[in-house]
């Protein structure tokens, strides 16, 4: 099939390659010249394991370009909508400027027939909106939510572990004669994931606008929950590692994301909670999510945390010390630094007269754009370099598999902050560090 995606950042650059890879012929549009241009010779403009080579090999077939102009869309089967909802600045709504300019410039390019894909993450009653609009031409909208995760995204598009479409339908739930059409249309683009018995769920607009952010929701309270356990271990000399370990073999509940540390970032869980909430408010039913605002209350003082534990192994200051983070992207494999807790952390004791120096196996470009005041080094030894507290705050495999008796000969006091409960505290204390975590004794 012949398809668009409109927006080429994260979730569209790599949406784009995938559905070439598919075999579908695919035309990328986005405004950033710069961006486009990267892509079409085969650069991811960001990091993404799998997606260089991926650019590179789909390219080679001639199923993939890359566009400024939104009239290349023109002709398409199918437009799939990418574009970034952001937090509004000042207030926790979602900013849909951008998906309501990708839909406004889209009318004069569809026909009768066409299928506009919204994959955006939106807060609910925007699809229907939308929809009106694309009436007088004739193509159908429907919702068909991402699940990305950031380090395993091209596996995520090309092996999804759910599809959604949300179709227009009648007064009854059913859908109508167009949004039959329209689900033909998805069974079409998806396939080869569809032939692989992939779960497809098929429903309503409002119902596919919040299963994303729903699931956000659920996972960013699942992860805010350890965290909060994490503080009443500390107040009672208890182990969350082990407490995670112990509820975590109830099958009900699962291990996974159970893990206390530094909490959450990126761009899509703080943001999309925020916006949930906003949304629930505007619905009238705020009481409904008013939990999400201790969740997200809970993730901040984490960070807060951190930077206590820090003046705690330092005799009470840290003005004047010298602290090596290690990481800046808010995950591993990722180069992503939007609401990062690795560089709030580094800020915040920076701002409390701290010398902190930042390393990260990617990150380091971005975070130096963001943060120029900070220091940045090219590795966790030469960030180390006599550091009086070092602190892991993303856990990259190549840190967490760090020598702590070689590391220990190049600081100049031996206290470690596992910012990520993922060190092993008994090799590093036989190794001479003070070890301390959160929610650990």
């Amino acid at each position: 099939m012949r398809v668009s995606v409109i927006g080429c950042g994260y979730l569209g650059a790599v949406h784009a390659a995938a559905m070439a890879s598919l075999g579908h012929d695919v035309v990328g549009i986005d405004v950033d010249a710069a961006k486009v241009e990267a892509l079409a010779a085969g650069r991811a403009p960001f990091y993404e394991p799998g997606l260089p080579e991926l650019l590179v090999e789909v390219g080679a077939t001639g199923r993939l370009t890359f566009s400024t102009d939104l009239a290349d869309a023109a002709g398409a089967d199918v437009h799939f909508i990418c574009v970034g909802t952001p937090q509004m600045h000042g207030e926790f709504r979602a900013d849909l400027t951008y998906v309501e300019a990708a839909t406004a410039g889209l009318l004069p390019h569809l026909r009768p027939g066409d299928v506009v894909a919204g994959k955006s993450t939106v807060p609910v009653g925007t699809a229907e909106r939308l929809a009106e609009q694309l009436t007088s031409t004739g193509a159908t909208l429907v919702w068909n939510p991402e699940f990305l995760r950031e380090g395993f995204a091209v596996q995520d598009t090309l092996h999804p572990d759910r599809l959604v479409y949300g179709l227009p339908t009648d007064d009854l739930g059913v859908a109508t004669p167009e949004g039959e059409a329209a689900r033909k249309v998805l069974d079409e683009v998806y396939a080869a994931p569809l032939a692989d018995d992939t779960p497809l769920v098929v429903t309503d607009y409002a119902t596919a606008q919040l299963v994303k952010v729903a699931a956000n929701s659920f996972l960013a309270t699942k992860i805010s929950f350890i965290n909060a356990m994490a503080e009443l271990c500390e107040a009672t000399g208890a182990d969350v590692t082990r407490l995670a370990d112990a509820i975590g073999y109830d099958a009900r509940i699962g291990r996974r994301f159970l893990n206390a540390g530094l909490g959450f970032g990126g761009g899509c869980l703080p943001k999309d909670i925020r916006a949930f909430m906003a949304r629930a408010g505007e619905l009238g039913v705020s009481d409904a999510l008013g939990f999400l605002r201790e969740i997200d209350s809970i993730n901040l003082r984490r960070r807060v945390r951190v930077v206590d534990l820090a003046r705690e192994v330092c005799d009470g200051s840290i003005v004047g010390r010298r602290i090596a983070v290690l990481g800046a992207a808010f995950k591993p494999d990722s180069d992503d630094i939007r609401d990062s807790p690795a560089l709030s952390v580094a800020a915040q004791m920076q701002l409390q007269g701290a010398h902190v120096t930042v390393t990260d196996p990617q990150a380091i470009e971005n975070a130096r754009a963001k943060w120029p005041d900070l220091r940045f080094a090219s590795s966790a030894v030469e960030a180390a370099r006599d550091a009086d507290v070092v602190l892991l705050a993303t856990e990259w495999p190549e840190y967490r598999e760090l020598d702590p008796a070689a590391l220990g000969e190049v600081v100049a006091h031996r206290r470690m902050l596992d910012g990520r409960n993922v060190l092993d505290p008994a090799a590093w204390r036989a190794a001479g560090w003070t070890y301390r975590a959160l929610g650990r004794p």
